[in-house]
């Protein structure tokens, strides 16, 4: 069977030392898969200025697979940079990402091209369990949830880090939004995803660099970055909290005038004042997050930069 059409897979690398030359030898065999299909594979590996021996892992493969391409970043910008630099240069009919820790099976692929040949343009592999710690597990529960409430009902509940895009999803990607998720940007864009449940595997090589802070970076990224729904219930909020000053204004006054002056009342005041002194601040910041969205989308840092690609 003619090979006419390329699948692209793009992996993500940092710190990931421990599991590259098992999933290399994993991706091959799902390249013989694909051969048989009339697909070939492309393997675009992007090192996002991993610390280890990521790298000299990558040139190993390289030296022997000549379908891998290596990207370099000159440092670390992130996962989503990482994915939108190896779907940038992947030349593939379709592209797919896939982590590179191994917790999601690149097995899959196989059935994500299927249904692509089949004419589907946007295909996701959704969590239906996850073998993760206690509070990794409570995190996503958690994450998702305030996704789903205050970004986009119809997100996937288990969320998607496995995707699969056909090559007219890919300029709008590449030429999207910085600070993003990618994910849900993708999503966002309204192809209609056709869903492959998986179990998530337990992380068996290194040490998840996906730190607390990166969580909650993530968080506020997909909130400000997708809804307007804090600035409307700041908006609501500061609202209700005008209609209940004013009550209780006409209340001290009514007071006074029936029954003279009110009782001292310094405890209520000073609760009063340090509680919406406090909400004010927190207004500001998220005020703030948003004023920070639009300088990064109007300035031109680069969202990554690529030092090399083999």
């Amino acid at each position: 069977m003619s090979q006419s059409r390329t699948l692209s897979v793009v992996v993500p690398v940092y710190y990931n030392e421990g599991s590259l030359a098992q999933l290399h030898a994993r991706l091959r065999a799902v390249g013989e898969t694909l051969e048989g299909m009339g697909l070939a594979l492309e393997m675009v590996f992007v090192d996002d200025g991993s610390g280890d021996g990521s790298r000299a892992e990558l040139m190993k493969i390289k030296a022997t697979d000549s379908r891998a391409v290596i990207v370099c970043h000159a440092r670390n910008f992130g996962a989503f940079p990482a994915m939108k630099s190896g779907i940038a240069v992947a030349v593939g009919d379709c592209v797919a990402t896939l982590s590179a820790d191994l917790q999601d099976p690149p097995e899959l692929l196989v059935d994500m091209a299927a249904r692509w040949l089949a004419g589907e343009k946007f295909v996701i592999a959704t969590r239906s369990s996850r073998d993760d710690p206690p509070a990794t597990k409570a995190f996503a529960a958690l994450y998702y949830h305030f996704l789903r409430a205050l970004v986009m009902p119809e997100y996937p509940e288990g969320g998607f880090d496995f995707m699969l895009v056909d090559r007219i999803v890919v300029p709008h990607i590449v030429n999207g939004p910085k600070s993003v998720n990618l994910n849900l940007f993708t999503y966002w864009l309204g192809f209609k995803p056709s869903i492959i449940p998986y179990a998530r595997a337990r992380r068996e090589h290194g040490k998840s660099r996906w730190t607390f802070h990166k969580k909650v970076r993530l968080f506020v990224d997909t909130i400000t970055g997708f809804s307007a729904r804090p600035i409307r219930l700041m908006s609501l909020f500061g609202l209700a909290t005008a209609l209940f000053g004013m009550g209780y204004g006409i209340w001290v006054v009514s007071y006074a005038l029936i029954l003279g002056s009110p009782q001292p009342g310094f405890p209520t005041l000073a609760a009063l004042v340090s509680f919406f002194s406090g909400l004010i601040i927190f207004m500001l910041g998220v005020i703030g997050e948003y004023l920070w969205r639009i300088l990064d989308a109007v300035n031109r840092k680069p969202e990554a930069v690529v030092e090399r690609i083999w």
